[in-house]
């Protein structure tokens, strides 16, 4: 739900027509996340601008920013609180009056009954800028796993921020020199790179959990962390039917939860998998689902992998008869749309199903503003592959067990990749010790659910969803990351999660509400095999990128390394661990900078 712009002077300078005018450049960037209005409000420190995508309170008096007369508060916020009306209840009994029936004054007027202390109680998905005047100071805050984005660019005498990183970019005077430290993280952790950096010098991301307090007078910088996530045992142990009826009273909450605070449709992405399909199959439990929209997307086939998980999605469909959308997209337009993804990409994302993701929201967004996805289940509840390995192979230091199975490359294969100067000593292990080594961990694997789930999944793919849909003015809402439910599934034993293949007591919530084919398949992912298995066209394509001057002339990637990869783009060398192409990583990174003139 929208996005926003901002500025905080912090030198003598007051609001001119040049701030104005970069702050209409932010603004026009983040025109598609919020097609339905845009706002702006300054003072002689504050600038705000903002674009809404109306989904609460559809009238005109939840426009933002949104002020309050009688504190001189403004608020710019971009997300949804899930339990608004909760709050907004509470609140009233407080003594607080209402003009609006959203959430965004709930935000408001929470913030100043309990300061920071007020994201403690919200549940949902957020990130906001609020400017007190009374205090002189401007608080920035995040919600728990990041799944709304929020970035920083301290310039000489001011601090701005924006939504999306595009959007600070358009106002100019960044410093963009690349961070060689974080394209380390970027290329090990297959596109991750772990707030507050960036792969830009100049730019930082607030952390999840977060709030940044900036004094408007000095300039000094607070943080203050809201939210940790402990995965310990339960003083009362529960067995297996116990855990299975907790996780399904809380998977019920959270979906609902998502469909309730809406005055629009809510629809769903349904994409074959156990985890969409459960979404689509307890809506039923709480609702008649034939009005519910469901969208699937498919991709042309390759000979090492199918393009679409049709056969598994129609199968849900029967059951509950929804009414279905299935869009399948044609190589050739995979290929023209690709400069378009990219664009709208704050950070470059190495996953393929960027593009998908970004494709299937242009159509949804016909239908509906809304949709749930089920993206977060794999870190939530252990079902990728290399979960079972890390935890099979126990003889290792954690740090150890988790970069065999997972990095993308270790760090001698990056000093091949890049040129000397990129080069650096070794980041990651030292990370990677402290992050899962931090107390309030029970076992390994919570170490590592824990590290993918706060961190990890912030980039990918909770960055991916919300880039790649608020591109077209959808909301994608993803209920296995109610944090009431991760605090939930946390506590429980790893043999539960890791059962049957991984996702064990998700598939025991399953059985008998969604079909046993769903199951039972065999793990699948968002399928764009024309750009894993590259060749053709699509060859042709990052050739073209790789081969650049511009590529050339920065100087990145050492040329043996890319003509290796370029000889033989489907020999098994070619793909990391996971199975992530090595060629589209390079090749999305450097078209990544060249689209944003970086």
């Amino acid at each position: 739900m929208c996005g926003f712009v901002g500025e905080l002077r912090l030198d003598s300078s007051s609001h001119s027509e040049a701030v104005a005018a970069d702050l209409a450049r932010m603004l026009a960037v983040l025109a598609p996340r919020g097609p339905d209005d845009v706002g702006e409000w300054h003072d002689e420190q504050v600038t705000l601008g903002h674009r809404r995508l109306s989904i609460l309170d559809l009238s005109a008096l939840a426009h933002q920013p949104f002020v309050d007369d009688a504190s001189g508060c403004v608020l710019a916020f971009n997300g949804t609180l899930y339990n608004y009306r909760e709050l907004r209840h509470e609140l009233q009994a407080l003594g607080h009056v209402f003009r609006s029936s959203g959430d965004t004054e709930v935000l408001l007027r929470a913030w100043l009954q309990w300061e920071r202390r007020a994201p403690e109680r919200f549940l949902g998905m957020f990130a906001f800028a609020l400017w007190d005047p009374r205090a002189q100071k401007l608080f920035l805050g995040r919600d728990r796993f990041g799944i709304k984005p929020l970035y920083l660019s301290r310039q000489s005498g001011r601090l701005r921020f924006a939504s999306t990183l595009p959007a600070l970019l358009a106002g100019g005077g960044v410093d963009t020199r690349l961070d060689a430290e974080a394209m380390q993280f970027q290329f090990s952790l297959h596109g991750v790179v772990p707030a507050p950096r960036t792969l830009l010098q100049g730019v930082r991301k607030l952390e999840p959990a977060h709030i940044l307090e900036v004094d408007a007078h000095s300039g000094r910088e607070q943080f203050h962390r809201f939210w940790h996530l402990e995965s310990e045992r339960p003083a009362m142990a529960m067995d297996a039917r116990e855990w299975q009826a907790e996780m399904h009273d809380g998977l019920v909450r959270s979906v609902r939860r998502r469909v309730e605070a809406s005055d629009v449709p809510v629809g769903v992405l349904l994409s074959g998998g156990l985890d969409s399909s459960l979404i689509v199959a307890l809506l039923a439990e709480e609702t008649d689902v034939r009005d519910l929209h469901t969208f699937s997307i498919g991709f042309e086939d390759m000979p090492e992998e199918k393009g679409s998980e049709f056969e598994y999605s129609d199968q849900v469909v029967a059951r509950f008869n929804t009414r279905h959308h299935r869009i399948t997209i044609p190589n050739d337009q995979v290929l023209a749309r690709l400069p378009d993804a990219v664009q709208h990409m704050s950070e470059p994302m190495f996953a393929q199903d960027a593009v998908a993701f970004y494709l299937l929201a242009e159509q949804v967004a016909k239908d509906v503003k809304v949709v749930q996805s089920g993206q977060g289940a794999d870190e939530v509840f252990a079902g990728y592959f290399w979960y079972g390995q890390m935890q099979a192979d126990g003889l290792s230091p954690p740090a150890q067990r988790f970069a065999k199975f997972y990095l993308d490359r270790s760090h001698t294969e990056w000093a091949r990749m890049v040129q000397p100067q990129w080069q650096g000593s070794d980041l990651l292990m030292p990370w990677l010790t402290q992050e899962l080594t931090r107390p309030k961990a029970s076992e390994f694997l919570d170490q590592v659910l824990r590290l993918d789930v706060t961190t990890l999944i912030v980039d990918d793919p909770v960055k991916r969803v919300d880039n790649m849909t608020m591109a077209w003015g959808l909301e994608a809402r993803v209920p296995f990351l109610d944090h009431e439910l991760v605090e939930l599934a946390a506590q429980m034993p790893s043999q539960m999660k890791l059962a049957d293949g991984g996702k064990g007591m998700l598939k025991q919530v399953a059985r008998g509400r969604v079909p046993d084919a769903v199951i039972d398949r065999p793990k699948g992912y968002f399928p764009m095999p024309a750009l894993k298995y590259v060749r053709g066209d699509f060859l042709a394509f990052m050739r073209g990128i790789l081969d650049s001057q511009a590529c050339r002339e920065r100087g990145l990637y050492d040329r043996r390394y890319i003509d290796a990869l370029l000889a033989e783009p489907t020999a098994e060398s070619a793909f990391t661990p996971i199975r992530g192409s090595k060629l589209w990583q390079l090749a999305l990174f450097e078209f990544w900078l060249q689209r944003h003139h970086i």
